[in-house]
């Protein structure tokens, strides 16, 4: 009884003595309350992605305390007024902080119109942004930015893709996996930070993803929560139409974390093929020709790094080991895929057009013309903290051209026959280092016949 007397006594002189020894005069009366609470209501983090269709757009954001999800927007103004919903997003790490995710989806936008935006609640709003709607229909030329594997460190394309995109240089912007690196680190402050980060062009221009293997941590959750595709829950796959193609959004990592099930390898191989045969009906082949796949792990490529990809079987290319099931490279053959985007490794590479490594150039003078395999594109270099790619140096035949540069692709589909892609080298500040016109006069089915 006496021992514990004697603490608690030293303890508190210990204390009082402690209290003393403060120097007061640059202490707010705010800083020596105990227990203060800060109250995060402003909204940050602020991006755009394309909705259901072309006449919408979702608009999402986060605070770190729950608000109404408001947006106010119009062509002439705030004049109108949208309302959505906030998911609570818990990250796993230890600290379990917390956020909350808004969306509100702006629908019926008139198509090729300026519109100016804010979003929050009465306890906060962002700065005033703005976006060009979509045009409706397929006669037009969509041009996209596309690239993988932009971090929060080292994120050397970023400031060129910022400038671009106030110069309106882009319709909408392809993210082909692995971001921040990672986003889950430093119980989620770099997926934060990452997010603030592409605001200045995802605030402005819709900002399409697909998931990479960097996002796994948690089950895939920074990833499934942060962002907001169509007609999807998590992400994952979904697809969507723009002008005259058919974009496909797909995981390879159910491919290579099966510890989450292999159902989400079946489950996403039919939708896969449900989408396909959709997309290949006459009459939606018709009106948007162009059928373009995107996914972060590619099925080829020849750099020095060990990946899957250098094997003669890939995952994603052949299937699930021993028992190859659901490989795509036959589903996408099958179904007349004309371009094939990948990311991943750390580099450019463009591939002649390839089926079960064997090159199908259109012809000798016009490879990529009238093409009689998909095209593949590997586009993985915008910039983080692993640095760049080292290559093989005899890579196999379907292997057309390699570069090391830190950079990003354009691509514009000018119509239903003509579809341009270059290669940006940010090395070289801005310089064109690829280029290819992918050109069909016809599409669909190639030559060979392919049982899935």
């Amino acid at each position: 009884m006496m021992s514990s007397l004697y603490r608690w006594c030293l303890w508190c002189m210990l204390f009082i003595t402690g209290l003393s020894a403060i120097d007061n005069s640059n202490v707010t009366d705010s800083q020596l309350e105990i227990g203060k609470i800060v109250h995060y209501f402003q909204p940050e983090q602020v991006h755009l992605s394309m909705g259901e269709n072309e006449s919408s757009i979702v608009v999402t954001w986060s605070t770190f305390n729950y608000t109404d999800s408001v947006v106010e927007y119009g062509i002439n103004g705030l004049v109108l007024r949208a309302t959505g919903n906030a998911t609570k997003f818990v990250d796993g790490g230890t600290l379990k902080r917390t956020q909350y995710v808004h969306r509100v989806t702006l629908k019926k936008l008139l198509p090729k119109s300026h519109y100016i935006y804010h979003c929050g609640s009465d306890l906060g709003w962002s700065p005033v942004f703005y976006f060009n709607s979509l045009p409706i229909g397929t006669d037009w030329s969509p041009r996209l930015a596309v690239y993988g594997d932009l971090g929060n460190e080292n994120a050397q394309s970023l400031p060129r893709l910022q400038e671009e995109t106030i110069k309106a240089r882009y319709d909408m912007f392809l993210h082909v996996g692995d971001f921040a690196y990672d986003m889950y680190q430093e119980n989620g402050e770099i997926g934060n930070e990452f997010m603030r980060q592409i605001e200045p062009i995802a605030a402005y221009v819709p900002y399409m993803v697909s998931v990479g293997n960097h996002e796994e941590r948690y089950n895939f959750s920074h990833y499934s929560q942060r962002f907001s595709m169509p007609r999807t829950k998590d992400n994952m796959f979904y697809s969507f139409d723009l002008g005259p193609a058919h974009f496909i959004g797909f995981s390879t990592e159910a491919y290579y974390f099966l510890q989450y099930g292999i159902k989400q390898v079946t489950f996403q191989y039919q939708w896969l093929e449900d989408d396909l045969k959709e997309a290949t009906k006459p009459e939606n082949r018709a009106k948007r020709p162009w059928i373009i796949t995107f996914g972060h792990r590619p099925m080829y490529c020849s750099d020095d790094d060990k990946d899957d990809c250098l094997n003669n079987e890939s995952l994603v290319r052949s299937g699930l080991p021993i028992v190859k099931w659901f490989g795509l490279e036959d589903l996408f053959y099958k179904y007349g895929v004309d371009l094939e985007i990948w990311a991943h490794e750390h580099s450019y590479e463009r591939l002649w057009p390839v089926y079960n490594h064997a090159v199908y150039n259109g012809s000798w003078d016009e490879p990529y013309r009238n093409p009689r395999a998909p095209v593949h594109i590997i586009t993985g270099s915008a910039g983080c903290e692993e640095k760049t790619d080292p290559f093989i140096p005899h890579p196999r035949d379907w292997s057309a051209f390699r570069s090391s540069d830190y950079g990003y692709m354009r691509m514009q589909i000018f119509n239903s026959s003509h579809l341009y892609l270059e290669q940006v080298s940010d090395d070289l500040d801005g310089a064109i280092l690829d280029h290819i016109w992918l050109i069909k006069d016809h599409h669909g089915e190639y030559e060979l016949n392919v049982d899935l």
